[in-house]
Parts: structure tokens; C-alpha cells; sequence
């Protein structure tokens, strides 16, 4: 999938508990893209009680409206697609999540089984966040779920409004080469920053 820059989707989180020792929460990630934009008089209707009690979940996650970042996605989509409809709203099974807690604090990692690729084309600007390792961490969705007035052209300079903790940092810049975060083969991190924009890891750091 390419020119997925900008556009919008929506998603929701069936959460389970983990039944052994140690294993914390996990959630199946529906999402709207590639069925219909989450449009918004449907999507402000979700009740997220009553779609966990009819899909039997120990909660629902309401993720969104979202923006993607990234300007293509590769994934193996060649075999048959779960789908599920909440509210209204057709949405495809995407991933599995899982989850730091029930309510997943800012700013810590998530790890995220998706099998894909996200691709940032070269010359196209990345918004990233630099951990106190020093890893670099990449936006790839944007959200309005915080600030519904949130928009791509005030990406750039959020790093003012947001809470940082000690020792990290947000920076914008244009990308001299093609920018590829191949998890096709091992789980993703994923984190949200206080906005609840979501950053995928990157690079090692030091």
C-alpha cells in the first residue's frame, strides 16, 4: 500500500488478561483502514463498554481518528481477512498488542506483532522522538484523540507542547535517504507520547 500519508483510520482494541503468571494484558487491533476513512458520526458513537461485553473482551480500547505518517506499508495480505464491524463501522484485524497495563502510560514501549513494513519516502519529513539511550523513535500516526484540532502542519514544533520526560527529546527533519522499519520478522515497539501520537522504534541507540 502507497500515499498512505495523511490518511485518516480509526481503531479498536479487544483487551484479554493474561491467564499465567507474568503475562500482562493483551489486545486484537481492528482497524478501519483500507474499508472505509472512521467516519466521524459513526466513530463518536462507539461505546467502548458495550463492544467488549458483546465481543466477550475485558475491555475495548477506542484508538482514534488516527493519520498515518508513513508514506507505504508492505505486508503479505494473501491470505484470508478477519473482519469485524463495531457500531456501524467495517473494520480488519491488524495485529496484537501486547500491553504494559489495562491503560498504557506514555512514553513506555508496547510491543506490537504486525508483520509489516513502514516505509518513509525519501525527502518526506519524520517527527521522531530520542530516548535517553539515545534510539531513535519514529512517528507514524498522528492522533486527534487528545487534541481533535491536532494537524499534520503542527507536527513539526509539538515537541513544545509535549511532556517530555528527563533526558528525552523531539526533533523534526527532512530524510536524505528512503527510511524503511521492517518488522516483518520480529515484534514492533510502539509507544504514545502524552498527545497519544504513536512512535515506532527505530534505530538501536548506543
Amino acid at each position: 500500500m502507497n500515499g498512505l500519508r495523511g490518511k485518516r483510520y480509526g481503531e479498536v482494541l479487544l483487551v484479554s488478561v493474561g491467564t499465567n503468571p507474568g503475562e500482562g494484558p493483551q489486545a486484537v487491533v481492528y482497524n478501519t483502514f483500507g474499508l472505509n476513512d472512521c467516519p466521524a458520526e459513526l466513530w463518536s458513537q462507539l461505546d467502548a463498554d458495550a463492544i467488549a461485553k458483546k465481543h466477550g473482551a475485558a475491555a475495548a480500547l477506542l484508538n482514534g481518528p488516527r493519520y498515518w505518517l508513513m508514506d507505504g506499508i508492505e505486508k503479505d495480505t494473501s491470505g484470508p481477512q478477519e473482519t469485524a464491524t463495531f457500531g456501524g463501522i467495517d473494520m480488519i484485524r491488524q495485529a496484537t498488542v501486547a500491553l504494559t497495563s489495562m491503560n498504557p502510560a506514555p512514553y513506555l514501549a508496547n510491543t506490537v506483532a504486525r508483520n509489516a513494513v513502514f516505509v518513509y519516502d525519501a525527502g518526506e519529513p519524520v517527527f521522531e522522538l530520542v530516548d535517553p539511550q539515545g534510539r531513535t523513535w519514529v512517528m507514524q500516526t498522528w492522533s486527534q484523540v487528545v487534541d481533535p484540532e491536532l494537524s499534520y502542519e503542527d507536527l513539526a514544533g509539538l515537541g513544545a507542547r509535549l511532556r517530555l520526560p528527563e533526558g528525552w527529546s523531539y526533533r523534526s527533519h527532512d530524510l536524505d535517504e528512503e527510511l524503511r522499519i521492517d518488522t516483518s520478522s520480529q515484534a514492533a515497539q510502539v509507544l504514545q507520547d502524552d498527545l497519544t501520537n504513536s512512535y515506532s522504534l527505530a534505530s538501536a541507540g548506543r
